[in-house]
């Protein structure tokens, strides 16, 4: 086995052969060729020198001691797939050939052969090589553009449906930042749960959005002081079914989050809008954000309520209204957050950070 060190890899081949003549032939015509040539005497020995040394090419007979050429070409497109091989066998056999060429071979000449033979193959060898990993390179250069491009046009979207909760709080003064602390809430409840990746990036997306059907509610309802009458309480929780009509074409990558749109208003007990799910039937992100919701809610002023809770006493009631109003999971979890100063209130007019959501 003769082992040079000295050319760059790109014209540097293996020959591999038991029979030393010939190696020494097709070696002395590649090196004429601008190669730097490595020999070995069988497929261990190849296998060795490509272990210590970066080829472009392999010259291989296929009858060999030890290991042989077609164990060999196994070997090289498993663990170099960038290499080129040429077989090179006595053997004058068609299902020879195929099973070569089926494996992975470039090409496969026949002795005798002709040196010019010998010149055109590895040529015509080379550029199949160059087609095959300029095509891969344009293949992953091509996916990152769509990579790039996809994130962008989700950054558009959100700046969108961003658009639309700003579009709300505009025409509901009352709930002005209540869609930016839903989102902070939830994500920490969620955390706190042990909601990591992608689910919990759509609850803050869902929690950011859950009201987006309000655009549909009348403003004098919205913005009524005082108690709601039956038909305008019913008018109001409404909201869920319009804005998860709105987004459904929008939200398809993100089911969890449109599972919020129309099911936030849920409860445990079966008593929920608008489709009156009970317990874990109600998806574990609305039940998160159903809690996150009431806790703003509770927490802010409202036209048909003079007074809120304080932060203390709405982490009071979320806590009693577990397994009917709150899932008790969901509510172990908020108490939870607040003992270890994890959920805190939110003011209005704070900017809220660590919700990848608003931006």
């Amino acid at each position: 086995m003769i082992v040079e060190r000295s050319a760059p890899a790109a014209l540097r081949c293996l020959v591999v052969d038991d029979e030393p003549r010939l190696r020494q032939v097709i070696a002395h015509l590649m090196r004429n060729d601008g190669f730097d040539v490595l020999e070995a005497g069988n497929g261990e020995e190849a296998l060795a020198v490509l272990d210590a040394q970066r080829v472009t090419l392999v010259l291989s007979d296929i009858r060999m001691p030890r290991m042989d050429g077609l164990e060999l070409l196994r070997q090289v497109r498993s663990r170099w797939p960038d290499v080129a091989v040429v077989m090179i066998t006595a053997i004058a056999d068609v299902e020879v050939a195929v099973s070569c060429l089926a494996l992975g071979a470039m090409d496969y000449l026949t002795k005798p052969f002709h040196l010019e033979e010998v010149r055109a193959r590895v040529a015509q060898a080379l550029e199949k090589r160059r087609l095959i990993l300029e095509n891969r390179d344009y293949q992953e250069r091509l996916e990152e553009k769509v990579a790039i491009q996809a994130r962008r046009l989700e950054e558009l979207f959100l700046a969108s449906v961003q658009s639309l909760a700003d579009a709300l709080e505009v025409k509901d003064p009352y709930t002005r930042g209540h869609s930016v602390r839903v989102s902070h809430y939830s994500s920490i409840i969620a955390q706190t749960m042990g909601v990591t990746g992608e689910l919990l990036r759509q609850i803050e997306l869902g929690g950011h959005v859950h009201d987006i059907g309000k655009i549909g509610v009348r403003e004098a309802v919205l913005n009524k002081p005082g108690g709601l009458t039956d038909e305008e309480y019913d008018h109001i929780m409404i909201h869920p079914m319009i804005g998860w009509r709105i987004l459904s074409p929008l939200l398809t990558d993100v089911p969890a989050a449109l599972n919020i749109v129309r099911w936030h208003h849920e409860r445990p007990d079966g008593r929920g809008l608008p489709d009156g799910l009970v317990g874990d039937a109600i998806p574990l992100e609305a039940r998160i954000v159903a809690a996150a919701d009431a806790l703003d809610a509770m927490t802010s002023g409202r036209p048909y309520r003079a007074n809120e809770l304080s932060f203390e006493g709405a982490i009071a009631e979320i806590a009693r209204q577990a397994g009917r109003q709150i899932d008790p999971a969901v509510a172990e979890a908020v108490a939870c957050a607040a003992a270890k100063g994890l959920l805190l209130p939110i003011s209005r007019g704070t900017p809220v950070r660590g919700t990848v959501i608003v931006t």
